[in-house]
């Protein structure tokens, strides 16, 4: 059967992008048949993404021996996307999490953001072998995760958030399926003990035969989604990334659907939203693991997190930290704050919060495109603001004063 003919979606940083004006982008993923890192890249290309912006960005990366191979395949009558990525010439070493750091951190064309997110789906995916194996972080070596496909899997799936227009992602449930694997440490039991440790504080599904969630696809959850029901939104595309087996029970899918917030749902949020406020207060933690700890909140997906100064008792100066969380992600921030800072408690409090809409515009500048943040009421623009990531890469790119990459985009779309 000839491959779908997909319409494709211009990159943010490539000729033809200009950011939606309707409202916050949505991407819900659907683990049908679960999720790994080859499905969500495959996904991504089957809602459209351009094939040669992904590759581009990937080549940066220096990784020799490679070729991305997509064709259409269908799986219980569900047909999409599936790829896979090949390898020529002599084995790749085993990597530590540095080497991939440094992989990531010097490649030239990656933007910043996506650099970013695949380090932290590492970071994930390191920390969760390093409580397994009882080994330092940094002394974890990375077997399949560390391969070149795997790299490529993860680093270009942070680049399809990029090409899709930086959606908010949301996913439901994963099954994990059951049964043994053959892996590099022996045969493991399904789920694989890294998956079940990186998903620990999310929903899942305990069904299926097989290994339907791998370590990566469940890192890719944990660090991109709000494994959660998305709010209401208007479906524009969707895609399906298709795995490798066949199961018996399932089509072996994930299913994305990219969409806009709709304006009913835009109003809601302008009203208002529950929330919870998690607090503790710290006289005895270092500047580093407090940075660390803000960090760690966002990625586990905060609505917020700061730290403010305080006088504790016995007039010792401290700290006190705040994370705002939804109800999804109220669990796992307080398992955060419990196990990664010395407190030996927490509050927590029920908050409403009110919610401007946002949408972005984007402006030219003598360095390129940057989008513009804005905060509505209605059809009322209250804020406007320069994205950060997308001035700071300019900034450095053309090696100008990040103020004035700032200063000028603002005047630009003041101007409009």
């Amino acid at each position: 059967m000839p491959a779908r003919e997909a319409g494709r979606l211009p990159s943010p940083s490539g000729p033809g992008y200009s950011a939606r004006p309707m409202g916050t982008r949505i991407l819900y993923l659907e683990p049908v048949g679960g999720i790994a890192g080859d499905m969500f890249l495959a996904a991504g290309l089957d809602l459209g993404v351009d094939e040669g912006a992904l590759l581009h960005a990937l080549s940066g990366l220096g990784l020799p021996g490679w070729q991305l191979q997509r064709r259409w395949e269908s799986r219980h009558h569900i047909g999409g996307t599936h790829v896979d990525i090949r390898l020529h010439g002599p084995q790749q070493p085993e990597r530590h999490l540095s080497d991939i750091q440094q992989l990531i951190w010097n490649c030239p064309t990656l933007p910043e953001r996506a650099k970013g997110r695949a380090l932290a789906v590492f970071a994930e995916i390191g920390r969760a072998e390093s409580k397994l194996h009882g080994i330092p972080l940094q002394d974890i070596h990375f077997h399949e995760v560390g391969a070149v496909d795997s790299i490529l899997d993860i680093c270009g799936a942070a680049m399809v958030l990029e090409l899709l227009g930086d959606p908010e992602v949301y996913a439901a449930p994963p099954p994990l399926g059951s049964g043994l694997s053959h892996m590099a440490h022996g045969h493991v039991p399904i789920p694989p003990p890294a998956t079940v440790e990186i998903l620990t504080g999310v929903p899942v599904r305990h069904e299926g035969v097989g290994e339907l969630t791998t370590p990566t696809g469940a890192a890719l959850l944990k660090v991109f989604a709000r494994v959660a029901p998305p709010p209401v939104f208007t479906p524009l595309k969707v895609g399906y990334g298709v795995g490798t087996k066949d199961w018996p029970d399932r089509a072996n899918v994930l299913r994305a659907t990219l969409g806009e917030m709709s304006s009913e749902n835009q109003r809601l949020s302008a009203d208002g939203e529950a929330a919870y406020e998690l607090s503790a207060n710290l006289d005895d933690c270092s500047p580093q693991l407090l940075g660390y700890v803000l960090e760690r909140a966002l990625e586990l997906g905060a609505l917020d997190a700061w730290v403010v100064p305080a006088t504790m008792k016995k007039g010792r100066p401290g700290h006190v930290v705040h994370v705002l969380a939804d109800g999804a992600h109220r669990e796992p921030l307080r398992k955060l704050l419990l196990e990664e800072t010395p407190t030996l408690g927490l509050r927590e409090a029920a908050v409403s919060r009110t919610v401007l809409q946002r949408r972005h515009d984007e402006v030219e500048t003598p360095w390129g495109r940057v989008r513009i943040k804005l905060g509505l009421d209605g059809e009322r623009v209250l804020n406007a603001q320069p994205e950060y990531e997308d001035v700071r890469a300019l900034a450095r790119a053309a090696n100008v004063p990040l103020k004035v990459v700032h200063a000028v985009a603002m005047a630009a779309w003041i101007k409009r």
